[in-house]
């Protein structure tokens, strides 16, 4: 379902970006000189006019991603603390199963009531 929703959308944006491709076939000069536009040393010529709109595009998805990033550093940093704080409670608990566990093998009996199981059912 993912899937054909994906090529759904695909299919949509090839639409939109097919025919505005196709309009503006022709060539534009872009001078990177704000001072001086007839700078030909800063100048490209003949570029076409849907590789601009499309590299604009482009560069602000990439603006627009990389600031989305920078933004939630303080939440992928809170989460890297909970996940090592949650990893070591982890090897706590798995460390105290063990020493019950060890301790049930010594005396004979368990120590304390199976996980899951209702100590008040007896």
């Amino acid at each position: 379902m993912t899937r054909f929703l994906k090529n759904i959308i695909l299919f949509i944006i090839a639409l939109v970006l097919l025919p505005l491709s196709v309009a503006n076939r022709h060539g534009v000069n872009i001078s990177l000189n704000p001072f001086d536009p007839q700078d030909p040393r800063l100048t490209i010529t003949d570029v076409p006019l849907f590789w601009v709109i499309f590299a604009a595009i482009l560069v602000g998805i990439l603006l627009g991603g990389l600031g989305a990033w920078a933004k939630q550093g303080k939440w992928r940093r809170e989460a890297r603390v909970k996940r090592s704080e949650a990893d070591k409670w982890h090897r706590e608990a798995d460390q105290l199963r063990a020493v019950v566990a060890d301790k049930s093998t010594t005396t004979g009996g368990p120590a304390l009531p199976a996980p899951g199981k209702d100590s008040r059912a007896a």
